[in-house]
């Protein structure tokens, strides 16, 4: 096992009151955020990680599951478990494009296009419930992870939410906590798409390229809309996973 992963462990260890397998899932995604374990990077087997940790298959095994799920690792069938190399976004979980890269160990930033207040347009008063001539905090943007850039943003937040567009920087979602006007339910809409020339410019893709275009609300705990965004993003770059239960 690498030296990497064994000594990152050793370290989550020390907390003796979290599970044996939350240390572990802390351990790996830690050892990807840091660079130690690169994308693509096959991970041990079950039953060596296991041995190598002293624990069971049981717990290495629930380990493992956790972070497929988030897209932190990717398991092919016969092969073994890997570090994912395309972003794979779980759509039953509410997360931020910057959370997202930042468990993938990806620097996230955001060149802006636009940001700035403005009058809500019909489109943004209907997804939003506001009323005409009302104000809007208003988002362009292009979204990297690292060096490359992987989606492009549009996104209207109420001005009484948020009244200052340069208090957002990164995680429109971390400015929200701290308004205390965290997102806790979400409605999405994901569609295939070819992007249009501005798209692909933007993208560093040829126009036409294939990509995919989710549509999300937000909502807080008081049930009021504090977000409307729509993002395009790269079909060669990201993975929307969704897990389905039959009827009991």
């Amino acid at each position: 096992m690498e030296s990497a992963l064994l000594d990152e462990y050793r370290r989550q260890a020390e907390d003796t009151h979290a599970p044996a397998y939350l240390r572990l899932r802390r351990a790996i995604r830690t050892s990807v955020e840091r660079g130690a374990l690169g994308p693509g990077h096959a991970l041990p087997s079950e039953r060596e990680l296991a041995r190598q940790l002293e624990l069971s298959r049981v717990t290495v095994r629930k380990a493992l599951a956790g972070l497929v799920e988030d897209g932190v690792l990717t398991q092919r069938h016969g092969a073994g478990t890997f570090v994912a190399e395309r972003i794979v976004k779980p759509l039953s979980k509410l997360t931020s494009f910057t959370g997202d890269l930042r468990a993938r160990g990806l620097n996230p930033r955001s060149v802006f296009m636009e940001r700035e207040v403005g009058e809500v347009t019909p489109e943004e008063a209907m997804a939003l419930n506001l009323s005409p001539g009302a104000l809007v905090v208003r988002l362009y943007r292009l979204r990297y992870g690292s060096d490359e850039p992987l989606a492009v943003e549009r996104s209207a937040i109420p001005h009484d939410i948020v009244n200052d567009p340069e208090m957002i920087e990164d995680s429109l979602y971390e400015v929200l906590e701290k308004l205390g006007c965290r997102p806790v339910r979400a409605l999405q809409r994901l569609r295939a798409v070819n992007f249009n020339a501005e798209q692909a410019r933007l993208l560093d893709v040829p126009e036409g390229s294939a990509g995919l275009a989710l549509e999300r609300r937000t909502f807080i705990a008081d049930g009021r809309l504090v977000e409307y965004t729509r993002s395009w993003y790269r079909g060669d770059a990201y993975d929307f996973v969704a897990e389905l239960q039959g009827e009991s």
